[in-house]
């Protein structure tokens, strides 16, 4: 039976809260910076269905264990995510795209034209950066790993809230978690 409701919680982050929300059995949504009225309006939107704090309802059992992984990532102590994760709703390409970013191991980094060689479709890299770029469930699928071609750090964050120079503070602090420098050696897929 699909859920009547969105369930959103939040996670204490270094740079302040991540928000993180659920439909049915899947984790839909993770943003970093976003206030939580942008955050439970573009869920609205998404999925037009009412969207609830978690503790309102009652806890969710996947939002906390979503909760607890991404806080023993943030320190260090997880390098992969056991959590079913929900996508479509996205387009067709987004979720070729997405699945080909999921392939990126912890420390590992790509380029955009590294990601769109890998789902087959060389020469696609701005397409591909469009798509990294919206992202809905940050951090589970790694976007913070793809950067530029030329090992710098490229963009991150797509419509998210902050400055620019803020989400590259962010991306720069994920890899950073993860043993990653920049300019980084990137992996041919």
């Amino acid at each position: 039976m699909i859920p009547s409701t969105v369930e959103y919680a939040l996670v204490a982050a270094p740079w302040g809260p991540i928000h993180l929300a659920a439909y049915g059995d899947a984790v839909v949504a993770l943003e970093v910076l976003t206030p939580t009225d942008a955050f439970v309006a573009g869920l609205e939107r998404r999925f037009r269905r009412a969207v609830v704090a978690a503790r309102a309802v009652r806890t969710s059992s996947l939002l906390d264990r979503a909760i607890d992984q991404v806080e023993t990532h943030l320190h260090g102590d997880r390098r992969t995510f056991d959590l079913p994760i929900r996508l479509d709703d996205r387009p067709g390409w987004d979720r070729a795209v997405l699945g080909g970013v999921r392939q990126l191991g912890w420390g590992s980094v790509s380029s955009y034209g590294g990601i769109a060689r890998l789902i087959g479709r060389p020469g696609a890299a701005r397409a591909v950066g469009g798509a990294v770029g919206r992202n809905p469930i940050g951090l589970l699928i790694p976007c913070h790993r793809v950067i530029a071609g030329d090992g710098s750090i490229g963009g991150y964050g797509g419509a998210w809230y902050g400055t620019r120079e803020r989400l590259l503070e962010i991306k720069r602090e994920l890899l950073a978690i993860e043993g990653v420098a920049l300019p980084a050696r990137i992996a041919t897929p």
